[in-house]
């Protein structure tokens, strides 16, 4: 595809930052009441002010239609170049890449050329305030869209060029350029205004009556007032200013009339003036797949324009348009209602109620306010069901077989003797069963005329004959006919409305399935992809989601509708990623149907929660039909939840973190806390025992001296024991402990480990069993010792003097179990559960006092597991603890 907006490669290549965490820029308004009130000398007048303060500031776009007051007044000013030709438009890249702290950017409401990014100037600036950088622009009063009406009556003119009033409403600065009406005259006589030829005279002429001047200043002045009341309110208590929002619920009734721009304004203004919330409700009817393409593009623009005037867009079904609209309101606890009227160009002689007057009954505790309509919706010249090309050989075929098994029912009937009547009946029946079965009320109604020709032509006297010997059989065809149309049309439109009932049940089904699978999805990866699924089950195209990650958009999924081949390098190459870029750094939809890089095969749109970007997802628009309100209101409501789940994904993974965090700072605290309580007894007792051997050298006889050694020997060994466990449990934890296996005889390591156990199991019997004296395991050998060194040490210290130690060894299948037991005091039930657990000791009722760090069997936990087993502690009969572990067998090699 031949992208054509504003170098979507090199903002690509650029390598902006996002807009997320940035400061956002501040926005300043020069604002008039009309053409040559001097808002641009006004704006830079301020800029220099501003860059005698030490502010970088540059010129980005000055229009000054070659006044030489104006052009005089940009020198000393950096100018940033252009556009090239033919557009010479604002250059927004070179913008964005020179970031100055201020940026003059005039006429605000300018429509964009062709090779620009944007459409709109104001979609410009938004983006550079996006980016952190501040900007001044100008505008004028007849530019702003809720007010175009209101100026457009008073002016005679309608501009074409307007903002949103959001954006005008979001300036953090407004600064009013006003000059009295007579002396804006008297510059537009001394031909200071007109540079650009006789036709630009003639149209400021028409604008620049005095009366016209004073209207628009008046306007001008009141809005400003009501936008610095905004920026009060804004600046100071946000609790009292979300309360105005619950006060007025504005309900605007949209349709595809151009006109109903002008409700829609209206109701804008009210929102605005009653500071309520604000909905723009569009009823689909059976009708409504009947418009014509300027009526369906008609009605996307009055939804956009509400959008952009602060609506919430909602949609809903049914054929009765009041009732729709009344129970909405009353569900919504809408206050006030404003819809338009078309005007009727003919005169009835029967009052036919309208929907005003129904809604006004539906919901009398509602305010309704009634705008004239002058354009009414636009249909197709035929309804689907009865154009030429929607002919069904099928369904003829259908009429004509009901018709002739009705006509020989009646023919059997009057054999009976029946009477004409009940043949009658069976007519009717008939043109139920036709609506039934066919599609469009085409084939009802012909079946509807011919059942009474062939009623006339077999049934009546004289028979065979198209005349009526009797008065009133023209009123019985007459009953008849009306009743089959009647009939034929009740019957279609309950078809109809089971369609339209299933059709929505389907969408909403789509979308609680959705949410109910998000629920159920695990990872960022399955939450985009039910997303991505259940999109393409609602709207019917090939759906694109570009994730996000730390780097920026990953590549990206493509989710093809059902039987539709998508070649990937046709919607993801790079224009098509430069767009998706744009929309994840930027945090607002673009492509097809926007405003925004217009000529991209796909419709972008940020999965974002808030001011965070998930991912990006694209709908294939390409020589598609654009999308109906309600899939996109459905649409939008699934990314909501795909974000808020991914959202919760990333919240969950980051409070793992968190915890994990704060069980190291926990662990941390413990460690100090209990080396501070455990270690004070050694030092204490090892600094006072090398204090008596120092200060009574020649006085302590050997067997005291030799005593000293000792327990100076004992606590520095409990110290080296403390320190070399915690830097065991410290590499096992971090994983840069190096495990070397290897195939090992128990009855070694068990030796090998007895010689190191605590100096006090002289007082204890200590003894070791082994089954086999060649039972073999799979170990590192240093470590397997260390465990059996805590183990019997523990044993020691908390069994009294005598008990009896067992270590012993026994093969288990594919497993050895090894054993260390004691016939002491036991365990309590509700601490074997906490034993393995890092800090927690046992009571100890030795009579030194000392605790231990419980560290010892947290470390054997650690090193069991590292093995591949198990450690459990049980109760030994008839007294005392067991503990025991596992670890792999290996067999014995004999021929080694």
């Amino acid at each position: 595809m031949a992208h054509h907006r504003n170098s979507a490669v090199p903002f690509q290549e650029q390598g902006l930052d996002s807009s997320q965490g940035k400061k956002r820029g501040t926005l300043k308004i020069f604002f008039g009441y009309a053409e040559g009130v001097g808002k641009t000398c006004a704006m830079l007048n301020a800029a220099h002010d501003e860059q005698r303060d030490g502010k970088d500031v540059v010129a980005g776009y000055i229009e000054t239609h070659q006044r030489p007051e104006t052009e005089a007044m940009i020198e000393g000013l950096e100018v940033l170049p252009r556009l090239a030709f033919p557009s010479r438009e604002f250059d927004l890249d070179k913008a964005l890449h020179r970031r100055p702290d201020l940026i003059l950017v005039d006429e605000l409401a300018h429509h964009n050329g062709a090779d620009c990014r944007h459409k709109k100037r104001y979609q410009d600036i938004e983006e550079l305030l996006r980016a952190g950088i501040n900007v001044y622009t100008t505008v004028n009063v007849q530019h702003l869209e809720s007010l175009h009406d209101i100026v457009a009556a008073i002016t005679g003119l309608s501009v074409h060029e307007r903002i949103p009033d959001s954006v005008f409403e979001g300036a953090d600065q407004i600064e009013l350029v006003d000059i009295p009406p007579d002396d804006l005259l008297d510059r537009l006589n001394k031909g200071k205004l007109v540079t650009d030829g006789q036709e630009q005279h003639e149209s400021l002429s028409q604008v620049f009556v005095k009366s016209k001047l004073i209207a628009l200043r008046e306007i001008a002045l009141r809005y400003t007032a009501d936008q610095l009341g905004r920026i009060t309110r804004r600046s100071g208590d946000r609790a009292a200013e979300e309360a105005y929002h619950t006060a007025d619920h504005i309900l605007v009734c949209i349709s595809s009339a151009a006109s109903s721009k002008k409700v829609i304004r209206t109701a804008a203004r009210m929102a605005e003036a009653f500071r309520g919330a604000f909905t723009a409700l569009y009823v689909e009817t059976p009708r409504s797949k009947e418009l014509t393409h300027k009526s369906k593009a008609e009605l996307r623009e009055n939804l956009r324009l509400a959008e952009q005037l602060g609506a919430q867009p909602a949609t809903v079904y049914g054929d009765d348009i009041p009732g729709q609209i009344a129970e909405y309101a009353v569900s919504s606890r809408v206050t006030k209602i404003v819809i338009g009227r078309p005007r009727s160009s003919k005169k009835r002689w029967i009052a036919k109620t309208n929907i005003v007057d129904k809604l006004t009954e539906l919901a009398p505790n509602i305010d309704v306010h009634i705008i004239p309509d002058t354009q009414p919706a636009r249909y197709n010249k035929f309804p689907s069901h009865l154009k030429p090309k929607g002919f069904s050989t099928e369904d003829a075929l259908k009429s004509l077989i009901i018709l002739i098994a009705c006509t020989l029912i009646g023919l059997w009937f009057r054999h009976l003797g029946f009477r004409e009547a009940n043949i009658i009946t069976v007519y009717i029946l008939g043109v139920l069963l036709n609506a039934i079965a066919t599609s469009g009320r085409l084939y009802s109604a012909a079946n509807s005329i011919l059942s009474v020709l062939v009623f006339n032509y077999l049934f009546t006297e004289p028979y065979y004959s198209l005349i009526t010997a009797d008065t009133g059989y023209p009123v019985t065809f007459l009953v008849m006919l009306t009743a089959s149309f009647i009939s034929s049309t009740l019957t279609m439109r309950i078809k109809e409305q089971a369609r339209q009932s299933a059709q929505k049940a389907y969408r909403t089904e789509v979308l609680l399935e959705t949410s109910r699978k998000l629920q159920q999805a695990e990872g960022s990866e399955a939450i985009i992809k039910e997303t991505a699924v259940q999109m393409v089950k609602l709207v019917d195209r090939t759906v694109i989601f570009y994730p996000a990650g730390p780097e920026g958009l990953k590549d990206p999924l493509i989710y093809s509708k059902p039987e539709a081949a998508v070649a990937a390098s046709e919607y993801t190459g790079v224009n098509e990623w430069a767009v998706a870029d744009w929309v994840y750094k930027n945090n607002k939809r673009a492509g097809t149907t926007t405003d925004t890089f217009s000529a991209a095969s796909c419709l972008y749109h940020a999965v974002r929660a808030g001011d965070t970007v998930f991912a990006v997802a694209g709908i294939v628009m390409d020589r598609e039909e654009p999308l109906g309100i309600f899939e996109k209101s459905l649409m939008i409501a699934m990314l909501g939840e795909c974000a808020l789940a991914l959202e919760k994904e990333l919240l969950s993974s980051r409070q793992k973190e968190i915890s994990i965090q704060i069980r190291q700072e926990q662990l941390r605290a413990n460690l100090l806390r209990g080396i501070s309580h455990d270690l004070r007894t050694p030092l204490t007792s090892i600094s006072g025992n090398a204090g008596i051997l120092l200060a009574n050298p020649g006085v302590l006889s050997e067997a005291q001296k030799i005593g000293l050694y000792t327990d100076i020997y004992d606590d520095s060994m409990w110290l080296i024991n403390l320190v070399e466990n915690l830097l065991s449990i410290t590499r096992i934890d971090n994983g840069s402990l190096n495990l070397y296996f290897q195939a090992e005889l128990l009855e070694e390591v068990i030796a090998e480990a007895l010689l190191h156990v605590n100096r006090s199991s002289a007082e204890h019997i200590i003894r070791t069993k082994l089954e086999d004296e060649l039972l073999m395991a799979r170990m590192d050998s240093r470590l397997i010792m260390q465990v059996l060194i805590n183990l019997v040490d523990n044993a020691i210290k908390y069994t009294q003097a005598g008990s009896t130690i067992t270590v012993s060894a026994k093969r288990e299948r594919d497993l050895v179990r090894v054993t260390v037991s004691d016939n002491g005091p036991g365990i309590p039930e509700e601490a074997k559960t906490k034993l393995f657990d890092m800090f927690y000791t046992a009571d100890n009722l030795r009579g030194d006092g000392r605790r231990g760090l419980g560290l010892g069997l947290s470390l054997c936990k650690s090193i069991v597991h590292a093995h591949g087993g198990t450690i459990e502690v049980t109760d030994n009969i008839p007294q005392g603890a067991v503990f025991s572990f596992t670890l792999q067998a290996e067999e014995v090699n004999v021929h080694e």
